[in-house]
């Protein structure tokens, strides 16, 4: 039996209601090995709650009620024996399983689509393959984007050599049928760099593309490489579309589509020099109508902020924050999200421990160790003018697992925003649910992970299934299980 726990808080800035409660289900515990298994939340479909894990090479799609009861599991015995990579796209009536396969010394790309029951509803389709080298698979042979209303799927390999980069693909659509084939290709300078791959709901294709100079990589020129639909002639065009940078320098790009206004919204930082200290925050928005960069804006950090941070010198207090989230608001400003994270790596037997360092014990000499600590909020309004800023303070200390445990959950109702997140040290560690509401106000809660024998929360595995709900996987031991939270 799964055990549920619920608490009530009167938290004043959540969801824009006085109080609210959190109820905690959790799922029975399934065998897991953290260090070799797979799992992933996949989300609703029909009247049930989808999740997957692996174990001893068997691969499970578990199948709950709204409680988080079992009601049934599918074992998805059409995989082949070898699976290399797997994601899952759940609509209201089937899921998408994209799932790349190790047949001999190639990987094959394949899409199959599953009813509401979890059941295979036709012969998987093949999209792709590629030759991998003599040590067999040994890197990302494709990549997949997924438009927001989850009816068009891109299937590509990406690839950046020089000064050229290049993307190969088939876009699909949601009965895995093959719309078009896709080719991408553009120039930059010596050395080209890329962000991520986006589709819209039209099918158009966006790719951040940049010239890294100088010590720190910064870019000098800054493009957004669009494949678009001609509506003249129902051909898809490439173009590269620069954005001005105006003798400045950006650095950790961010983009995210706009389906309703046809708009891609960039976010990212500036420096004034190319190896100098994060300056300030860049903005602008593409327009798919007249295919133009609008409302560009570089806005310098002011002193509050930077003082803000606790950094002693706070020249230097933004170089390691990444850019999460980008939400636009009704007035046309938005809301810039990021973390303070970066990976170092050390050569020593006495390596530093943290909570969750006995799920990945190394014996090595080299150590990777990995840092996710504040997340800073910044909101401006359509003149660029800053409204407000919040920090979200925490520290989050890990080895070699990739930071798993660290980072954290986003949750966005609309007028308040949520983060969930593991704090934790070397004995201790506990839940914290912090919110931001609409002015900047912000609030710390935390709540005991009770229930199911405590298990371990991985937060930035976890999805948003509906407007007021997100499942989290949890580790325990060698065990897996789900917690569906409900706010």
């Amino acid at each position: 039996m799964n055990k549920v726990w619920s608490l009530l808080w009167a938290v004043a800035v959540c969801f824009s209601t006085g109080a609210w409660a959190q109820e905690v289900n959790y799922t029975p515990y399934e065998k897991f090995d953290a260090r070799n298994d797979d799992f992933s939340v996949v989300g609703r479909t029909g009247d049930r709650l989808y999740t997957y894990h692996t174990f001893e090479k068997e691969h499970y799609l578990d199948a709950y009620n709204d409680n988080m009861d079992k009601v049934a599991t599918v074992v998805l015995d059409f995989f082949p024996a070898k699976i290399y990579e797997t994601r899952f796209i759940a609509t209201p009536r089937q899921i998408i399983v994209l799932y790349q396969a190790v047949s001999g010394n190639a990987v094959i790309q394949y899409a199959a689509a599953l009813d509401e029951r979890g059941l295979l509803k036709n012969k998987p389709v093949k999209l792709g393959e590629v030759k991998t080298g003599l040590l067999g698979p040994t890197k990302d042979y494709f990549s997949s984007a997924v438009s927001e209303d989850k009816k068009k799927v891109l299937i590509y390999s990406l690839k950046a050599k020089g000064d050229n980069v290049s993307l190969t693909g088939k876009l699909i659509d949601e009965d895995l049928k093959i719309e078009r084939n896709v080719t991408l290709s553009a120039q930059g300078g010596n050395n080209v760099g890329h962000g991520e791959v986006l589709l819209a709901n039209n099918g158009n294709i966006y790719l951040p593309i940049f010239t890294p100079i100088g010590q720190r990589n910064y870019t000098d020129e800054l493009a957004l490489l669009c494949a678009e639909d001609d509506t003249a002639t129902h051909t898809v065009k490439s173009v590269k579309k620069l954005l001005p940078l105006r003798d400045r320098y950006a650095s950790r790009v961010y983009i995210k589509i706009d389906n309703v206004n046809g708009r891609v919204y960039l976010g990212g930082f500036y420096s004034e020099k190319k190896n100098g200290n994060f300056d300030g925050v860049l903005y602008a928005y593409y327009n798919m109508g007249d295919r133009e960069w609008q409302s560009q804006r570089m806005i310098p950090f002011d002193a509050q902020i930077a003082g803000a941070t606790g950094e002693r010198n706070t020249a230097r207090a933004f170089n390691d924050f990444n850019i999460k989230q980008l939400i636009i608001k009704n007035d046309g400003g938005f809301v810039m999200v990021s973390e303070e994270s970066y990976v170092t790596n050390r050569s020593t037997f006495s390596p530093g421990f943290g909570y969750y360092s006995w799920y990945y014990p190394s014996m090595g000499q080299n150590i990777r160790e990995y840092y996710f600590n504040d997340i800073l909020a910044l909101s401006y309004n359509w003149e660029g003018q800053r409204d407000w800023f919040s920090f979200v303070r925490k520290q989050q200390y890990s080895q070699e697992d990739g930071g798993r445990f660290s980072s954290y959950a986003f949750l966005n109702s609309g007028a308040t925003l949520g983060f969930l997140f593991n704090d934790y040290d070397v004995k201790n560690s506990r839940i914290q649910l912090a919110t931001v509401d609409e002015s900047g106000k912000s609030d710390m809660r935390s709540f005991t992970a009770e229930g199911n024998d405590n298990p371990d929360w991985l937060p930035r595995y976890g999805k948003q299934v509906s407007a007021r709900e997100i499942v989290v996987p949890c580790f325990r031991k060698k065990q897996i299980c789900f917690a569906k939270v409900v706010f």
